[in-house]
């Protein structure tokens, strides 16, 4: 199986930046404790602080379906439209390495 990497973009509702951001941080905390986790970060639009993104790296698809239905995200979606102004845009992509190791993949970047 091969490692997958996850592209997920949401946007607050106005007013709920900061709530949006804390909310998100809590699935920062638990994701790092899962297994197949090797990154889950989150991003704040540097633009637009109510646009918000995690870039994420599972070591297999499945893995990352094991976190997509588990219990605590799927306890969080059930909250995410008082805080969110759209569905989440989430998108699972496979690494097309090219260049330089260091430069043409997350995983050559990783430092480890």
């Amino acid at each position: 199986m091969s490692e997958v990497v996850v592209l997920a973009s949401l946007v607050a509702r106005p007013g709920k930046e900061a709530e949006a951001e804390e909310f998100l941080l809590d699935l920062v905390a638990s994701a790092h404790g899962e297994e197949g986790c090797v990154l889950f970060a989150l991003h704040r639009g540097a633009d637009d602080p109510r646009r918000l993104a995690f870039v994420e790296r599972w070591a297999s698809r499945d893995l990352l379906e094991r976190h997509l239905a588990g219990e605590h995200l799927q306890n969080a979606l059930q909250r995410a439209g008082q805080l969110f102004s759209q569905a989440p845009d989430i998108t699972v992509y496979e690494a097309v390495p090219g260049g330089q190791d260091d430069k043409g993949s997350l995983s050559g970047n990783a430092g480890g």
